[in-house]
């Protein structure tokens, strides 16, 4: 991003993060603070920025792809998207009919990738067509990793779109690392916490880190809508340092582990609405880096409206477990959560660090889950560290829920006790736990109601 695009982007935003300065944590939260917490909400969105993209039309058939799973289409798709960027940017149109890319699509800018309807792009299954490597973040930390299936870095003004469908490959042989990842995924761990210069960090032949099927590095202007998106390695819409977002009527089906449907990861200026997820992992997660690598990088994940969604999967929204660069100004509203094992689930270790604030989340529908709200800051660490993450300056607002294993359990460090959190009107049909809490502070129930009983906090022991 230029030094001039970061001053207007700044400027263009500024009354906004006036507002969100002045929401202090120590502010009781009063029907007038909640107000003016919904009215930023509103003003962020307004605030986005649309990619400005040529309408201008680029045919993959007129640079000689073949319908069919058995023709690579691949060197036709990458030579319509650099004819289109010569051009200026535009369109480009993957017809109705099946096509097949055996190695990943790199983006440009100012190009909308569109897939008409009917139109299916079948990905590859062989791992090692995903070479040459690409600068990646994975879960939270700076590496060279196999490509993502699509994939842009450092572009501006990007699209895709479409009522097609993109598909990662059932057979991809990507699926099977998940058996194999251990090892280098506590290398990478270790290598992030050790200041090792982040070109040295390499994992090609020979490793086993899953890509994500959709990711986006140092992007702005983005608009991800209306597509069908199957079968993903790993994390499925990935926006990593990204500046104006808005992913809409998207639909996620991908059942495989750690399919997560949206990782909005250091990124800021995001709009996730009207999509409908059934995912192997969390349908919305916020993170913002891992451990000393992610202090060292330093950028927030803020800025965030999370609504009219449908949601489906192990968890339904989350924040962490890699937040160690801070998450803040985050809105969830009008979202409907359909079963799994936590409805709300915010995580974090004594590796992490960071600081999480301001997350408003209301007027949410709950069917069943195993836990309703579940704090999990001890979530397994490699590093045996001596950084605790603050979470504070939570409300939770207007639930409707049918059916909970525990309602509320929390788990926090003694150095950093979950604290400023509230609780106001969430109704719950039945549940079989009430509390499961260790190292509670501050945190408030207003009108907290379990099968037609007001629950108050247990008094702490």
């Amino acid at each position: 991003m230029s030094i001039r695009t970061q001053v207007l982007s700044l400027l263009s935003l500024s009354s906004v993060l006036l507002v969100s300065f002045e929401c202090s944590a120590a502010e009781p939260v009063t029907a007038a603070s909640l107000r003016r917490d919904w009215h930023l909400a509103e003003r962020i969105v307004d605030s986005i920025a649309p990619p400005r993209i040529p309408s201008k039309d680029y045919s993959i058939v007129d640079y000689g792809a073949h319908q069919g799973d058995e023709k690579d289409d691949r060197v036709a798709i990458i030579k319509t998207i650099w004819a289109a960027s010569k051009g200026g940017g535009g369109r480009v149109v993957l017809p109705r009919g099946r096509w097949l890319s055996n190695g990943p699509i790199h983006l440009a800018s100012s190009i909308d990738f569109h897939l008409e309807k009917g139109a299916v792009l079948l990905f590859g299954p062989n791992a090692n067509d995903y070479l040459p490597l690409v600068f990646t973040r994975w879960e939270g930390t700076e590496a060279y990793n196999y490509s993502p299936l699509i994939y842009a870095r450092n572009v501006h003004d990007v699209a895709i779109s479409g009522e097609g469908t993109i598909d990662g490959n059932a057979e991809s042989e990507f699926h099977g690392w998940i058996k194999r990842q251990r090892p280098d995924m506590d290398r990478l761990r270790l290598l992030g916490n050790s200041h090792t210069d982040v070109a040295s960090r390499r994992f090609g032949r020979g490793h086993y880190l899953r890509p994500s099927l959709i990711q986006l590095i140092g992007a702005e202007r983005v608009r991800i809508e209306g597509v069908m998106l199957l079968n993903s390695p790993f994390w499925v819409n990935h926006l990593v340092y990204t500046d104006h977002a808005v992913i809409r009527g998207v639909s996620v089906r991908s059942m495989w582990p750690n399919n997560d449907g949206v990782d909005v990861d250091s990124s800021s200026n995001v709009l996730i609405e009207k999509c409908h997820f059934r995912t192997g992992d969390d349908s919305v997660v916020i993170k913002s880096g891992r451990d000393l690598d992610g202090r060292r990088i330093g950028r927030r994940s803020e800025n965030i409206v999370v609504r009219h969604n449908d949601m489906g999967g192990e968890d339904g929204i989350a924040l962490g477990s890699e937040m160690s660069g801070g998450i803040r100004n985050v809105f969830f509203t009008d979202n409907v959560l359909r079963k799994g094992a936590s409805a709300i689930r915010f995580k974090a270790n004594l590796d992490r660090g960071g600081v999480v604030e301001h997350i408003r989340v209301r007027n949410m529908k709950i069917e069943s889950f195993d836990r309703l709200f579940w704090f999990q800051l001890n979530y397994p660490g490699l590093l045996g560290g001596k950084h605790p993450s603050v979470y504070r300056d939570i409300v939770f607002q207007n639930f409707v829920v049918q059916k909970v294993g525990t309602l509320l359990e929390v788990h926090a460090p003694k150095q950093a006790p979950l604290t400023e959190v509230v609780f106001d009107n969430i109704v719950v049909e039945s549940a079989e736990k009430n509390f499961i809490l260790e190292n509670v502070g501050n945190i408030a129930l207003r009108k907290v109601h379990v099968g037609g009983r007001q629950l108050k906090l247990p008094k702490a022991k």
